[in-house]
């Protein structure tokens, strides 16, 4: 009896790889009941131009596409340089094979080549099974910090009384 092998391949994104991850990213905030503004251009841009803002992995499960983690720099007035991962997301169908282990091992190492003082991400307090992984992957949950966005109206009022 023959049997399959499965191969998990993690790899960069791409400049052409921006359509599939713009249906990744709103296929999560479908997910996570979030809108999604960004266009492909600003992703081409923001993520392949001269300046990258941010990086992208890729996973593969027998050559299709499996998932995408997301990710850039950040920085801590207390601790220096840190990695912070935006995205981990698997597509439905390719849920419970590892693949977010794999997804997350690879940004772990990166940020550790890095020399970053920690992987910082948030989790929206409702995503049980995205709270349990990372519990499990030994995460801590920052408890004592609150998230804030200043975003739209009040982006742009905070702006004026400088």
């Amino acid at each position: 009896m023959a049997r399959r092998i499965t191969i998990v391949l993690i790899r960069n994104a791409e400049p052409n790889d921006v359509p599939l991850l713009k249906t990744m990213i709103e296929e999560m905030g479908s997910y996570e009941r979030l809108p999604v503004t960004i266009t492909e251009q600003e992703l081409l841009a923001d993520g392949f131009g001269e300046q990258p803002r941010f990086q992208v992995l890729l996973a593969l499960w027998n050559r299709e596409p499996a998932g995408y983690a997301l990710f850039h720099d950040c920085y801590s007035s207390f601790q220096g340089k840190g990695t912070f991962l935006e995205d981990l997301y698997v597509c439905p169908d390719f849920r419970k094979k590892n693949i977010a282990t794999a997804l997350l091992a690879a940004v772990a190492n990166i940020a550790i080549k890095a020399n970053s003082y920690a992987l910082v991400f948030n989790v929206l307090a409702w995503n049980d099974k995205g709270l349990g992984f990372f519990k499990r992957a030994g995460a801590d949950a920052l408890t004592e910090w609150t998230t804030m966005n200043l975003t739209g109206n009040a982006l742009h009022a905070a702006a004026q009384h400088g």
